[in-house]
């Protein structure tokens, strides 16, 4: 590591949450000796790469510092001797993702794309290009620690440790985040006074809050939860948990832990926006095309408050605090995926979890949560091996293990129309799932299209953003 000159690249530099990334590192200029900056993107993503690029570039001038901001579509030059690597790209896009939400939703179910149908295929589709990120790191940079925020998170962090056998990562959600920092004034405290430990996998963790008396003030914050905001991420209908359900419990559940606590609920808002409004990939759609157009003003040169808007606040200042911690051996207490090492005992210690840990220079080093009750420990341990089931897939292209994760998956209902919606997808997604080739080329032989209108449109328009 080039201890007094820092190379940071982020994969996916043209996403919208760039300006954050940015906005992140220039709060911590006095922790990070950074020298250069280098966003990367593909051919597809460089109209947006030169847009938020520059804005990047405005940012740090007005900052009054002299990093080097460099724009490229050439990941192995950018990675060369790199120190730091974050990754937070979509492959195929939000076109992809719509196809993701509206090819299940045509079939009533719930394409979500982390906990549904939508997030299997993101991970397909993304594993392949992550594990060639990693055999270049291997070569052009092998002492660079990656921080992944690319979602389905904890599967590409899963598939990063597995399969690319890379330990020098860590994998980062905004949703530990969001409720560290909406749930202390909720009991008039804040963050400091506080003591949280998260245990489960990204997207379906639990977490128990002690104050600074060593009292467990958990239930004191599910009580005003019921009578205030709960800090729900914007992509999340806030339908309300039961309450017997919690007590029981004696922890907060992830929000995302609606779509199967009250999936009636949420499949049904769901298929309303579906037929109405759009999928939420429709409205983020649109809503990052206002984005691009603010990005576009010579004048700005702050992040703009609509980017809270966008569903995945706090993701990028996670990363930046990740990699001065990694830097300056902070310890920093964060929620982040790593190897288990014991931190959930009904999880193998060889695998991905989701954790309370410290991060300093070894790492992550989780924190010892303890067993979870026997409602938990089932929804777990079928939700990881969902994970490994997926990651497989994804990796090999076994078309077996993909409807073997259809089956499992606790959101999609297993049968004919299940294996519908994924012969649909593998369809829809074929430029970018080269290890389902040959099942997908039977399945075009044998006449398979997507049903659904505008998913099957989706690949006549530019995939801008």
């Amino acid at each position: 590591m080039s201890r007094q000159a820092l190379k940071l690249v982020t994969i996916g530099g043209g996403s919208s949450y760039t300006p954050e990334l940015i906005e992140g590192f220039i709060k911590r200029q006095n922790e990070l000796p950074i020298k250069e900056i280098w966003l990367v993107d593909i051919p597809a993503g460089e109209e947006k790469l030169r847009i938020v690029g520059a804005m990047a570039q405005r940012m740090v001038k007005t900052a009054g510092l002299d990093w080097q901001i460099h724009l490229t579509l050439d990941r192995r030059q950018a990675l060369k001797d790199a120190d730091f690597v974050s990754t937070q790209f979509r492959v195929g896009l939000l076109n992809a993702r719509i196809k993701d939400e509206r090819i299940p939703a045509s079939y009533g179910m719930l394409g979500q794309e982390t906990n549904g149908a939508g997030g299997i295929f993101k991970a397909f589709r993304t594993i392949p290009v992550i594990l060639d990120i990693v055999a270049d790191m291997k070569e052009l940079c092998p002492d660079a620690w990656l921080v992944n925020f690319t979602n389905p998170s904890g599967m590409i962090t899963e598939a990063i440790a597995t399969y690319g056998k890379w330990d020098k990562v860590i994998g980062l959600c905004n949703v530990p985040v969001g409720a560290m920092l909406s749930e202390p004034p909720l009991i008039g405290k804040t963050l400091d006074q506080l003591t949280y430990k998260f245990a489960g996998i990204d997207h379906f963790h639990w977490h128990k809050v002690w104050d600074e008396t060593g009292k467990n003030v958990t239930m004191d914050i599910v009580d005003k939860m019921y009578s205030d905001d709960a800090g729900l991420p914007k992509n999340i209908f806030d339908v309300p948990f039961y309450r017997a359900q919690l007590d029981d419990m004696q922890m907060i559940p992830c929000g995302y832990h609606r779509y199967y606590y009250r999936e009636e609920e949420m499949l049904a808002h769901a298929l309303e926006e579906y037929e109405g409004v759009g999928t939420r990939a429709q409205q983020v759609k649109r809503l990052e095309h206002e984005l691009f157009e603010l990005y576009k003003d010579p004048n700005l040169a702050v992040k703009p408050p609509q980017l809270a808007e966008r569903g995945g606040a706090h993701y990028s200042d996670a990363a930046c605090e990740a990699i001065a911690s990694l830097y300056a051996n902070k310890k920093t207490h964060m929620v982040v995926s790593t190897v288990n090492h014991g931190a959930i005992p009904d999880l193998p210690e060889d695998h991905v979890v989701e954790v309370s840990a410290q991060i300093g220079a070894a790492g992550a080093i989780p924190m010892a949560f303890g067993a979870l009750p026997p409602a938990e420990r089932g929804w777990l341990q079928l939700m990881k091996n969902m994970e490994l089931v997926i990651c497989e897939a994804g990796v090999t292209g076994n078309y077996g293990l993909a409807l073997q994760a259809f089956t499992m998956n606790p959101v999609i209902r297993s049968g004919h129309t299940a294996k519908r919606i994924l012969d649909e997808l593998l369809i829809a997604h074929q430029d970018h799932l080269p290890q389902f080739a040959d099942t997908i080329a039977k399945l075009t032989a044998a006449g398979v299209t997507v049903k659904d209108p505008i998913a099957a449109e989706l690949d006549k328009e530019p995939a801008t953003v």
